[in-house]
C-alpha cells in the first residue's frame, strides 16, 4: 500500500475563529478554520490542554484511514481484546502518525449531500466532533461508519 492510498483529505487550514458560541468546556474548544488550497470549511473541537490552538494558527489537517505507510497492515477495527490504535502507534515501526502532533481516531457518522455541489462530512472522535464542508470532489470517499484518523500539525 502506497503512503497516499490511505489519505482521504489533507490540506493547511487557517484558524478563523476560537469558540464563537462561547466555550462551553474547560479544556476543549471548537476551532473555525478555512483551507488554503481547497476552500474547504472546517469545525473541530480540540482538547486544548493536550493541543493549544489560536485564532490566527496554521496547521495542516490529514484525514486518513489507516496510519500504516507501507505493506503493514493495521487492524481494520479495533474490538475489546484487539491491540489498540495507541500500541500501533507507539510500536517500532514507523506510521504517519510520527509526522505529526496530535492525532484522533473516530468514525465517520453523518454524510450530508443535500446542498448539490457542497457536502458535510461529520466525523466525532469520541465526542469531540469535526464537520468538514466543501466540493464533493475532495470528500466522496467518507462512507457513514468508516473510521477515520484525524492527524494535525502546527506550520
Amino acid at each position: 500500500m502506497d503512503k497516499r492510498d490511505n489519505i482521504l483529505f489533507s490540506d493547511t487550514f487557517d484558524v478563523k475563529d476560537m469558540d464563537k458560541g462561547g466555550k462551553k468546556f474547560d479544556r476543549i474548544s471548537r476551532l473555525d478554520g478555512r483551507s488554503r488550497t481547497h476552500d474547504m470549511s472546517l469545525i473541530l473541537d480540540v482538547n486544548t490542554e493536550l493541543y493549544p490552538v489560536e485564532a490566527g494558527d496554521k496547521f495542516k489537517l490529514t484525514l486518513s484511514s489507516s496510519l500504516s505507510l507501507g505493506d503493514s497492515k493495521e487492524p481494520a477495527a479495533f474490538g475489546k481484546g484487539d491491540v489498540n490504535w495507541r500500541a500501533y502507534v507507539n510500536g517500532d515501526e514507523r506510521s504517519l502518525a510520527d509526522d505529526y502532533e496530535y492525532v484522533m481516531f473516530g468514525r465517520v457518522y453523518r454524510y450530508d449531500d443535500a446542498s448539490g455541489a457542497k457536502v458535510s462530512a461529520f466525523v466525532s472522535f469520541g465526542g469531540l466532533l469535526m464537520c468538514l464542508e466543501g466540493d464533493i470532489r475532495h470528500l466522496q470517499n467518507f462512507i457513514v461508519g468508516d473510521t477515520i484518523y484525524l492527524l494535525m500539525r502546527r506550520i
